[in-house]
């Protein structure tokens, strides 16, 4: 049965509980790297995850994750979180960041999440808006 929900019970499916896990998870994440805290943040990141950043190659794995500019961007930066959404294990969260490094502007962003089968986040690809 490939459906996402069990029609008999109306109860959402093992992939629609993944997906909304990843969702928290993704929430988390960016209120972890808001508060630094790294290592809860870690613990909501797979073994394997992959980091894509623009101009910059991939980075693997959850250390070298929170030691890229994504878990170490500039101090007293936050991220404003806009929405967050997800469906078959693809989380995506638009907002921006705001504080240190930005140039004194919001840098608005769309990150591109995918979910692991165990609601790790599994990679992460951002997009920044760019004026035309």
């Amino acid at each position: 049965m490939n459906r996402q929900d069990d029609t008999s019970t109306g109860l959402p499916g093992p992939a629609d509980l993944v997906t909304a896990a990843g969702i928290d998870h993704v929430r988390l994440v960016y209120d972890y790297l808001a508060a630094g805290d790294l290592d809860s943040c870690a613990s909501l990141l797979h073994d394997g995850v992959v980091l894509e950043l623009p101009g910059l190659p991939p980075v693997r794995g959850r250390t070298a994750v929170l030691h890229s500019p994504f878990g170490r961007g500039p101090s007293r930066a936050r991220y404003e979180i806009d929405r967050v959404v997800g469906q078959d294990r693809s989380v995506v969260a638009t907002g921006r960041r705001v504080g240190p490094g930005t140039g004194g502007q919001e840098l608005r962003f769309v990150d591109l999440f995918t979910i692991a089968d165990d609601g790790m986040v599994l990679a992460c690809t951002r997009y920044y808006h760019a004026a035309p």
